[in-house]
């Protein structure tokens, strides 16, 4: 690997621990593309051949795992936990949620309860529940 593709992968690699760091707040191509020191274009094609998704769908679906962790382990509100971890609203929160995971929030929370997880050593449940989409 030449020295150049070296450093554009940490740059990318920068942008995501970024991401993994601070899912819950606002962050959109312009600004991790300045965190990785590229252009909007170049980050959004690398990422998504790094990494096989788009930056924004890998954002997503690591907001959503942040709210399965805490849908079976709180009971907080879904419209609390959709706020915390970083949508903008509950309809789209619901929709994304769906979408990744197969089912609604509340359809999680209530299956996650009926299995009891909670009593499930969390490594395990991670990768039990991980979303696969």
């Amino acid at each position: 690997m030449s020295r150049a593709a070296e450093e554009t992968n940490r740059r990318i690699l920068r942008a995501r621990d970024a991401m993994d760091r601070a899912y819950a707040q606002p962050l959109d191509v312009p600004a991790l593309a300045r965190i990785a020191h590229v252009s909007e274009a170049h980050f959004a094609r690398t990422f998504r051949a790094r990494f096989g998704e788009t930056p924004h769908r890998y954002l997503q679906r690591r907001r959503v795992e942040r709210a399965m962790s805490l849908l079976r382990e709180t009971d907080r509100s879904v419209t609390d936990i959709c706020f915390q971890v970083g949508f903008g609203s509950p309809g789209t929160f619901s929709r994304t949620f769906r979408a990744i995971v197969g089912r609604s929030p509340r359809e999680y929370r209530k299956e996650a309860t009926a299995t009891n997880v909670r009593n499930v050593p969390t490594c395990f449940t991670m990768a039990w529940t991980r979303p696969h989409a």
